[in-house]
């Protein structure tokens, strides 16, 4: 068999074969099969050459959507133009319009029934959202005065990312749009008792928005905070 002279161009081709796949059809649907008829001529041998099975191949795509991410929010935390309280805000809206939300949702509809996946979602929270992303951008907002006084970054910090990226994330728990809007506008509450104004109306409804993924569109009723 020939040298893959661009192994690096055959991987990015199975993985965007892949993603589009899962988020079309979800991770259960999908099968090698599928995604070798994606790939114009190229064989299962060369699928197996660079992955071993479909999870190798579905994890290399969470990392690479995972990578994009953190790039993303890397840059936000990093924005000199931007106050604490402005990147604060700059992050939930990335996360409400993030381009990989669809595929994620689609992979991940069976996934998150796993406990494992909740773990792995708390251990990313304590380990890098909070004290990597949100931890600084309090601090910075305490010293640029765009934030008040508050009692403990790191531990609101934490509570912070625990509450939007467990209890009110779509991802971990699917609901109708007029329960998650109860559910962040009782975060936006709490957060702003605790000096974090920072969910306002719009990115109220480009949260709820995001049940979408899931549920398809329907009315909800606004209710006040």
């Amino acid at each position: 068999m020939a040298r893959n002279k661009h192994p690096e161009e055959t991987v990015k081709k199975i993985l965007d074969a892949a993603q589009r796949l899962f988020t079309q059809k979800g991770y259960e649907n999908t099968s090698i099969q599928d995604i070798i008829d994606q790939l114009g001529g190229l064989s299962k041998g060369a699928i197996y050459h660079h992955f071993r099975s479909k999870e190798e191949i579905f994890d290399a795509v969470c990392q690479r959507i995972g990578e994009a991410n953190l790039a993303l929010f890397t840059a936000i935390r990093d924005d000199p133009t931007r106050s604490g309280r402005e990147k604060l805000r700059a992050m939930l809206a990335a996360a409400c319009h993030n381009p990989g939300d669809e595929a994620v949702a689609a992979m991940m509809l069976e996934t998150v029934r796993d406990p494992r996946f909740v773990i792995t979602q708390l251990d990313e929270v304590f380990s890098l959202v909070a004290p990597h992303f949100i931890q600084p951008a309090i601090e910075e907002g305490l010293r640029d005065g765009s934030l008040p006084d508050a009692v403990q970054p790191r531990e609101l910090a934490e509570v912070f990312a625990v509450l939007l990226n467990v209890w009110a994330n779509p991802f971990v728990r699917p609901d109708e749009p007029e329960r998650l809007r109860a559910r962040v506008q009782l975060l936006a509450r709490m957060l702003r008792s605790a000096g974090l104004d920072i969910i306002d109306r719009e990115l109220e409804e480009d949260y709820v928005a995001l049940t979408t993924l899931f549920h398809g569109p329907k009315d909800s009723v606004r209710e006040p905070y």
